[in-house]
Parts: structure tokens; sequence; C-alpha cells
């Protein structure tokens, strides 16, 4: 049955000639602006979001500890920290959009909780940050620390941190501000020496007092396709006040540094008293403190503006069999998958998984070689097996311990053992 020309929507009164669609009802008709609009308000009233606070949908730590538990395995006290942190930090970012809005005034102001991770490479440093920006649905972006330099000098400004962060927000300034910077290899830029020099360091200390600024909070001119290439380009101003950063590094030798605080190699004999108290030399690393940090060559300011500090513990042999298999998005299930779409059935035979951890360990690859292991033990599958797009027919690859020691073999990762 045709419907009538007059017919309007019982919502915005809008004719049916006027809309791209009216639906029909019991009792009226609605329109598919309508319909949109109804999906935005029910999405918001969902998320708990308004226009005061934004979009960002806030989780308690145990919340967000429960989802990075999901992608990293172990790492509890890492987790712990890095969840209390965030929390505390976007908390501070909601309220301070509450008081702008509302024009109240308050004696406490909360400081920022930037965060510093230490950890040998391959611990999850960056994955966890990553993975916490991914459940907030914030824009976040990972800076390389050793490639910066003081403005005017070889290499990239501090700004250009910012410019990432703005390509990952769409070049949106408002919502770059609420986003998470990681800045990777932090103990790459530790003062070269305490003695002074004719010469400026311009990559260590230099781009420390470049950060100082950013860490703390302030409007930087952003150049959004980066500074240098296009001087022409119209600046951004980015609000740095609410951008939570993030920074990691391995510092190697800091150890050594805990070892001499703690003074682990004073000879003598230990009473029944000090059992409590014993200090595990195997991973001094969960004992690092600010202390630690200035004497490896990070300066006073930039430890205070990176308050959180935080410890990633050495991967064993029963981690590195778990984040195998265990994590959402785990090394293991996406080669499955990519088996999957060539209607290819892949089975690891029971040992596989324990015998590829062992490698990990004896090359000292860490987490992120196992994916590099994986390529290496499948890549002649990989090449071989795939069939013609149209061809449905559904096979099995097995593999067992003696086909992964073959491949591994024929790679030059066996040569990577360490010493």
């Amino acid at each position: 049955m045709a419907k009538k020309e007059s017919e309007h929507c019982s919502f915005c009164g809008r004719e049916r000639k006027n809309v791209n669609m009216l639906i029909s009802g019991i009792e009226g008709n609605i329109c598919d602006y309508c319909v949109k609009q109804a999906y935005e308000i029910v999405g918001e009233e969902l998320t708990g979001s308004d226009d005061e606070a934004g979009t960002l949908v806030l989780k308690r730590p145990k919340e967000i500890k429960a989802y990075l538990d999901q992608y990293v395995i172990g790492q509890d006290q890492a987790k712990k920290v890095l969840s209390v942190a965030v929390y505390n930090h976007y908390k501070r970012v909601i309220e301070l959009s509450k008081k702008k809005s509302r024009e109240t005034d308050t004696d406490v102001e909360i400081e920022k909780s930037n965060i510093i991770l230490v950890g040998e490479t391959g611990t999850g440093k960056t994955l966890m940050a990553r993975t916490i920006a991914k459940m907030l649905d914030v824009p976040f972006c990972i800076a390389d620390a050793t490639v910066l330099t003081e403005a005017g000098y070889v290499g990239e400004d501090v700004e250009s941190i910012l410019s990432r962060l703005l390509q990952a927000s769409d070049y949106d300034p408002e919502k770059a501000q609420k986003g998470i910077v990681f800045i990777d290899e932090i103990d790459k830029i530790a003062r070269k020496s305490d003695n002074p020099s004719i010469t400026r360091d311009v990559s260590g200390e230099g781009v420390q007092q470049a950060l100082l600024k950013l860490l703390e909070g302030t409007v930087v001119n952003v150049p959004p396709e980066g500074g240098r290439k296009h001087p022409e380009q119209k600046m951004v101003q980015v609000n740095t006040e609410n951008i939570m950063f993030i920074a990691g590094g391995a510092f190697d030798g800091i150890d050594k540094k805990i070892a001499s605080r703690l003074r682990t190699n004073v000879i003598g004999f230990s009473t029944g008293e000090d059992e409590e108290n014993v200090i595990d030399r195997d991973n001094l690393l969960q004992y690092v403190a600010p202390q630690d940090l200035k004497s490896f060559g990070l300066i006073p300011e930039i430890v205070g503006r990176l308050p959180v500090v935080s410890f990633m513990n050495p991967l064993d042999k029963g981690t590195l069999r778990q984040i195998l298999t265990e994590p959402k998005n785990s090394v293991i299930k996406q080669f499955k998958y990519l088996f999957e779409l060539d209607n290819i059935h892949l089975i690891f035979e029971e040992g596989v998984y324990d015998y590829i951890a062992d490698k990990a360990i004896e090359y000292g690859l860490g987490a992120r070689g196992l994916r590099s292991m994986l390529e290496a033990i499948l890549n002649d599958a990989m090449f071989e097996m795939p069939l013609e797009t149209n061809d449905s027919k559904e096979r099995e690859l097995r593999i067992d311990i003696s086909y992964v020691h073959n491949q591994l073999q024929k790679t030059n990762i066996a040569k990577l053992k360490v010493a």
C-alpha cells in the first residue's frame, strides 16, 4: 500500500519528502535524522559521557588491570602501578573539564602522574602503554628518544613528538590533548658525563631540558607535518597539560647503581633477623628508585616530572610459554588465523611451545623474538601451501619439535645464541 505524501516524523515534524527514510510505527513515524540523534543520545548515556567530560570512559584500576591481563602476561606489579596512575591521571582530566565548565574554584590542584618504566627490551613496556590507550580509546603515539636533539641541531626537535600525536588524532587538537605519548629509549638521552665539557650535550641533557615543559604542561606550537621539511605550514597549538607521558627504557647498567645503593657487595655474614630483607640479586630492577635514575644520568628536574616509577620483571621460560598462547592477541593465535584464511588447520604438537620458549631464552630474543622465530619456522609452509583462491580444500599442518629444530637451523636466528 502506498504511503501518503503528507506523512511526517512524529518527533521532528519533517515530511516524507524532506527525509531520506521514514520508518512507520504503531503510534507514529520516525525519520532517519531522529534515529541517528537517538543513537548518539543512547551511546552517551551508556558510556556515561557528557559535554563536560567529553567521550572519555574512565574505568577503575581493577578494571584497567583486568583488561591488561588479557593482552600482557605477568608484570603484575607494573600493571597495578600503571592502572592506578592512568586512573588518577584521567580522573584529573575529567575534574579539570568539569571545573572549567562550572567555573568553580578550589584550592586543591592535582598534578600530572607521568610514568617511567624500567625494564629489559621485549618485556612489554610499549605493549602495556598501547593496550591502555586502546582500552580508553584515546590517541596514542610512540616517540623514539634516540633521534631527538636540541632545537637547531641535526635530528628531530622535541615538538615532533606532538606532531605524531596530532596525526594519530586526525589533526584534532582537542583529541590530541587527551592522548598518551610513549617515549621509548629514554635512557639514551641520559647525560653523557658529569664532568663539565666545552661541547654541548645536544642529544642528552639538552633533550631532557627541552622535554621539561612538555611533561609538566604547556601550550606548544606544533607543526602538523613535522617542523623542518615544511617550514611554511601553519602551526597548531596543543596544550600538553592533560597529555599523559609514559617513558620507557632498558637502562642498561642501572643494576650496578642499584647494587651500589643497596650495598649488595658488602662481605659479611647474615643473621636470622635479616632473612626478611634478603636482596634478590637476580632481579635488582625491582628495587629501582628515583635516585638511581639520577645516578644513571637523568637530570633531577625530569625525574621529578616522571613521579611514578615502576619496573618490568625479566622473562623466564614459563612466562614466554604463556606469552605464546594465552594473550587475547597471542602470536600463535595470529598464525593459526593466517593459515585458516587459506583453509589450513595449523596444529602444534605437545612440547613445541616449551621448545620455542627455551630457544628464545637461549638466543636472548625475549618476547619480541617469539614472532621472529615463528616466522622462521613457518616461512616455508606459508610459501608452499597456499592454493588457488577458488580452491576450498581443507588441509592440516602439524608442527613437531624436529620440524621446528630443522627450520631454525636453516635461518640465521641460531647464530644469535647468547654466549
